[in-house]
């Protein structure tokens, strides 16, 4: 499909990016560029790439740049990127807020040229190291804004993600991040929580490695994820953030009432209540 791929940020999203595309020979070659020489040489001998080359030289010989950074950088470097592009040539990003970045591009004479993208996968590994073959298969991607995109830029990443097994989902920027914000980032802050809680309160490494079942193993497993990505998304979607986070303290504050005053009902009818939620998630 592509003769050049260049893809910014090789690790998890953007090295299982470069690998599936290679291995699916949808591009002939995959540049990747990345601020880590580390990182580089990694995606270089894993084979995630092709080759590496400064952002202004790799966006010149480019049909699509794909940018798999932390929010914060994408919002900056996705404008750099705009303003080299020209023609026909497609810019995406993978980033898990939305409207910030959006926002910062609209208006941009090459606005249309740039499709918004989530694809709603990732574990808590990162680094080239951390990128799969399989990522991204089975999983939903939304795309925002989609109005805003060139009818072939729009249909040429809708069948990326189609040819790699993924669901499209289709939402506004705004809906994007408030989603977002209930369904993927507050699991990622309250684990953050609960790992500190018990790194605090539990001060014997070896009982926690003991006694630690699947349970805890599953709530905490977010925890181990890169603050250098997670950091920047909670800042740049703080308001969904704090919104959902008081929700969520407020139910705290439920259970930790009905254990105070003894109160089994209310406690049982809490947990009754929460078992809705496998009407959604099987």
């Amino acid at each position: 499909m592509f003769d050049t791929v260049t893809v910014v940020g090789v690790g998890l999203i953007g090295g299982s990016f470069g690998l599936v595309l290679k291995e699916r020979k949808l591009a002939k070659k995959v540049i990747g560029i990345s601020r880590s020489k580390e990182s580089i040489e990694a995606a270089l001998r894993l084979g995630l790439i092709d080759e590496t080359l400064e952002l202004s030289q790799a966006v010149a010989k480019s049909d699509l740049i794909y940018v798999a950074i932390p929010v914060d950088a994408t919002v900056t470097v996705v404008g750099e990127i705009m303003d080299m592009i020209s023609g026909n040539q497609i810019v995406a990003d993978a980033g898990s807020t939305k409207y910030a970045l959006c926002n910062s591009i609209n208006g941009h004479p090459m606005r249309r040229r740039f499709v918004a993208t989530h694809p709603m996968w990732g574990t808590e590994f990162s680094g080239p190291e951390a990128a799969t073959r399989d990522s991204f298969a089975g999983r939903s991607c939304v795309i925002c804004e989609r109005e805003q995109c060139e009818e072939d830029a729009l249909l040429t990443i809708e069948e990326i993600y189609k040819t790699l097994g993924m669901h499209l989902v289709y939402m506004d920027a705004a809906s994007h991040d408030m989603h977002a914000a209930y369904v993927s980032h507050i699991a990622h802050i309250t684990s953050f929580a609960l790992a500190n809680t018990v790194l605090e309160k539990e001060k014997e490494e070896d009982a926690i490695f003991e006694l630690a079942g699947g349970g805890f193993e599953s709530t905490v497993r977010l925890a181990k994820s890169s603050p250098a990505m997670w950091a920047p998304v909670f800042m740049q979607n703080r308001e969904n953030v704090l919104d959902v986070l008081n929700e969520h303290i407020s139910q705290l504050k439920k259970f930790k009432s009905c254990l105070e005053k003894e109160n089994n009902d209310y406690l049982w009818e809490l947990m009754v209540n929460a078992n809705k939620i496998k009407r959604i998630i099987k």
